[in-house]
């Protein structure tokens, strides 16, 4: 079987799914059930048996050790993390802990448990950890796209959080030669996001007739990738990925945040017109957030030619599929919006629009 930690959050959750459709293992989540973690993400699956969940946080050494000795799994997947830059902002401390000394603790962890492997087990162990194309930095309009060699410069606490676990990952495999693999994804967007993110946040806002904020001029470019195609690439990395290395995963599919949300608005507009006037009319530009990369971009060529990987959906493709599922999915909205949610967005966003207004 195989461990994945996060995986009742958005892509380890998309992930999760996928593998059971796709391959035969069992799968084990573990997952702390923060805010973002949800097991309505996984409601479908509680009946197949080869599921199977443990409510158990990564920085609990002791319990994941119990885990990995009674389920003896040939691999583990890391999601686990808190990801979103905002609230790394406005709360750095659960960053460092999830984050940094979560990643610690399991490491700390499946070496014991790989060492403990006999044989043939132990050169199959495998730890996959997923990682986000933040911890590169910022480009400029005309540099080039970030390569596996890029140096590291992340710019908020949730980046230098995530490059900070990269780097224990890599350590662990050239100290103590556990088998690590690192990924590094661009923007991933798709079922289950949690609706403080961009995509899901400017769905639901156009559909209640509510403000669309985006952030400064809007010309933040990101490299946006559909979460399905970003598990088949991890699934893809776990079972042929070169131990010690680092692979990034990109859809090629750069775009500027503005262009994002009016992509939005106009596949609302076809499948879901307004009574009157167009989506895009709730578009309000706010204040921009501290430190804002202005832009992310991802060259894939090293997990394409080593791994023969590629995107299936084009961002036109997979921007109707998410939008679609969020229209076919307000139940699962309404049961994730919590009044913590609420509290947040209102936090986050509700004193840029106030700002907004009085200009």
């Amino acid at each position: 079987m195989i461990v994945v930690t996060g995986g009742a959050g958005f892509i380890g959750a998309n992930f999760v799914h996928q593998w059971l459709a796709a391959e035969r293992d069992p799968v084990l989540v573990v997952d702390k059930l923060t805010y973002a973690g949800n097991l309505d993400n996984l409601s479908g699956l509680r009946g197949d048996p080869r599921f199977g969940f443990a409510q158990v946080d990564i920085c609990d050494r002791a319990a994941v050790a119990g885990l990995l000795a009674a389920r003896r799994p040939r691999a583990l997947v890391h999601f686990a993390a808190e990801s979103h830059v905002d609230r790394s902002i406005s709360g750095p401390g659960e960053f460092i802990r999830t984050n940094i000394n979560g990643t610690f603790e399991l490491l700390e962890a499946a070496r014991a448990h790989w060492s403990a492997l006999d044989g043939g087990d132990r050169a199959a162990f495998r730890f996959l950890h997923v990682s986000t194309d933040e911890v590169y930095g910022s480009l400029g309009e005309a540099d080039p796209a970030f390569s596996e060699t890029t140096a590291y410069a992340p710019n908020s606490p949730y980046a230098a959080s995530k490059a900070a676990s990269d780097h224990l990952v890599r350590a662990y495999h050239h100290t103590y030669g556990l088998p690590t693999v690192t990924t590094n994804c661009s923007n991933n967007y798709g079922p289950y996001q949690f609706p403080e993110k961009l995509i899901p946040l400017m769905i639901l806002n156009a559909l209640e007739g509510k403000p669309l904020p985006v952030y400064g001029d809007g010309a933040n470019v990101r490299d946006w990738l559909y979460v399905g195609d970003h598990c088949s690439a991890i699934r893809r990395t776990l079972g042929a990925g070169r131990l010690g290395e680092t692979y990034n995963i990109g859809g090629k599919s750069e775009m500027r945040n503005l262009d994002v949300v009016h992509a939005i608005c106009a596949v609302l507009d076809e499948l879901r017109p307004r009574a009157k006037g167009r989506y895009a009319d709730q578009i309000r530009f706010v204040t921009d957030r501290p430190g804002h990369d202005r832009r992310y971009a991802i060259d894939p060529r090293k997990i394409e030619g080593e791994l023969d990987w590629r995107p299936a959906q084009t961002f036109e493709a997979g921007i109707r599929l998410t939008v679609q599922w969020y229209l076919d999915n307000t139940q699962w909205t309404e049961r994730v919006r919590s009044g913590g949610y609420r509290d947040w967005i209102q936090a986050n966003y509700g004193e840029r629009l106030g700002e907004q207004a009085r200009q």
